[in-house]
């Protein structure tokens, strides 16, 4: 019997991805010209593919390995991110970040840094510049005492599992952000901070010697035949003895997990880059990343000349959107809304001007699994990525690679047992309870 996948539809954004915006142009890899045959195929150049592609290489040495992508790499869900690759436990469903327990969370933390310090070894490798993988830390921001409560209660846990950590006061985070809105913060040290489309411009450039990557070229759908798949594109096609799924929540789109995924629009804005008057204004240092302590609120990033221009970048406002794309509407409140945000924390900035507004789309399983393992014979799954994709991504994308190669690892081991995502109630019940939550909880969260 032939097995077949078509997509119903293809990646679609909203707004430039600034983070590539501000690095400049780039010449992208060519698009797929033609019939060619490989011994794995990777749909999707984030995070988990880029990824699945270094290890599916370290692993396969002479493997031909092909990676493709709808658009260009650095203007996807990578350009649209914040860029904090968090070493601690994130989870968005929780009142202050914690995991279940302490065993879970402490075997998450072990395996995030191993990712991390993963990702470090590729910017030696291949010359990354430093300035996009920055091992500053991070911070919980809090600004009502509810917040505070909650940055006190996280605190405790970390103590609970031998974690280091920094309570600051709020002339500490005066000092760190030029803002007096936050009334404390809860600093850890593990947090890399990327220059996401940097890094992973970086990415792609290194693995150009061992893996053809092929841009602006959208998978229509793939089918069984024989011992191969056969991977259809607008003007080629690629045989595979093995395939990857790479795509995040786009893995839907050809049927797969199909009513057991939450799509989330997340939006973000960035600055004009801050001339020297602005910045004598400002204070602060040059960079820092603030996480909100509350889940639902904002999150803040400084960045300097290093990593694309002295800037301030504001990402709030979240939708259910099962489609997958973001609406006028929604990007005009959510552009009304951040401007708000800024403008509290930065009174005396208010005559700058936001050069980018965009939407991203993130993915995620109703109880924060990733969607890993072999979904069909030869086929593999790096998808699903709960809001952290720069972290779960190279996870994901290193356990579809070591699967491929038939290798066991900590790494598929710990996503081995995960269990499967569950079904979601009916549409259009799912997204008018999902968005009537969302704005509770925004509203709960707004000073924040």
């Amino acid at each position: 019997m032939t097995k077949e996948y078509s997509a119903t539809r293809l990646p679609k954004h909203a707004g430039p991805a600034a983070w590539d915006e501000i690095l400049g142009p780039r010449t992208p890899n060519p698009a797929l010209d033609g019939d060619r045959s490989c011994d794995f195929a990777i749909i999707g150049a984030g995070f988990a593919g880029l990824y699945a592609a270094r290890r599916l290489a370290q692993l396969n040495p002479g493997a031909r390995i092909v990676l493709l992508d709808a658009g260009c790499i650095g203007k996807g869900g990578t350009g649209r991110n914040s860029g904090f690759m968090i070493d601690l436990p994130h989870e968005l469903t929780s009142s202050n970040y914690a995991g279940a327990d302490e065993g879970s969370d402490s075997s998450l933390i072990a395996l995030n840094r191993w990712g991390i310090d993963y990702a470090r070894q590729a910017v030696v490798e291949y010359g990354i510049d430093p300035n996009y993988f920055d091992p500053a830390g991070k911070v919980n921001g809090a600004a009502a005492e509810a917040s505070h409560a909650q940055n006190l209660s996280y605190a405790k846990h970390l103590e609970s599992l031998g974690e280091p950590y920094e309570l600051l006061d709020e002339k500490s985070m005066f000092e760190l952000t030029g803002s007096r809105y936050y009334r404390s913060g809860l600093f850890t040290p593990g947090t890399v901070m990327l220059q996401p489309a940097g890094y992973v411009r970086g990415l792609a450039r290194g693995l150009a010697p061992v893996v053809d990557i092929y841009e602006n070229t959208p998978v229509t759908g793939f089918r069984r035949e024989g011992a191969t798949w056969r991977v259809a594109t607008p003007r080629g096609t690629i045989t595979a003895g093995k395939l990857i799924l790479s795509n995040n929540g786009h893995i839907e789109s050809f049927g797969i997990k199909r009513g057991r995924l939450m799509h989330i629009m997340l939006f973000a804005c960035m600055t004009e880059e801050l001339g020297p008057e602005v910045l004598a204004r400002l204070g602060g240092r040059s960079r820092w990343g603030v996480t909100p302590s509350d889940p639902m609120g904002t999150t803040m990033r400084r960045i300097d000349a290093g990593q694309g221009g002295n800037r301030i970048v504001t990402r709030t406002c979240a939708e259910f959107r099962p489609d997958m794309e973001s609406t006028e509407h929604g990007m005009r409140r959510a552009t009304e809304v951040m401007r708000g945000k800024f403008d509290a924390r930065f009174p005396n900035l208010s005559d700058v001007k936001m050069a980018y507004v965009w939407s991203g789309h993130l993915c995620l399983s109703k109880n924060s699994v990733s969607v890993t393992g072999e979904i069909d014979d030869g086929v593999f799954a790096a998808c699903v990525q709960n809001g952290l994709g720069s972290m779960r991504g190279t996870l994901t994308g290193i356990c579809a690679a070591e699967l491929a190669s038939g290798v066991s690892s900590p790494v598929t081991a710990f996503f081995a047992r995960e269990p499967e995502p569950p079904r979601l109630p009916p549409e259009p019940i799912a997204a008018i309870g999902a968005n009537a939550v969302i704005r509770c909880k925004e509203w709960l969260a707004r000073k924040e």
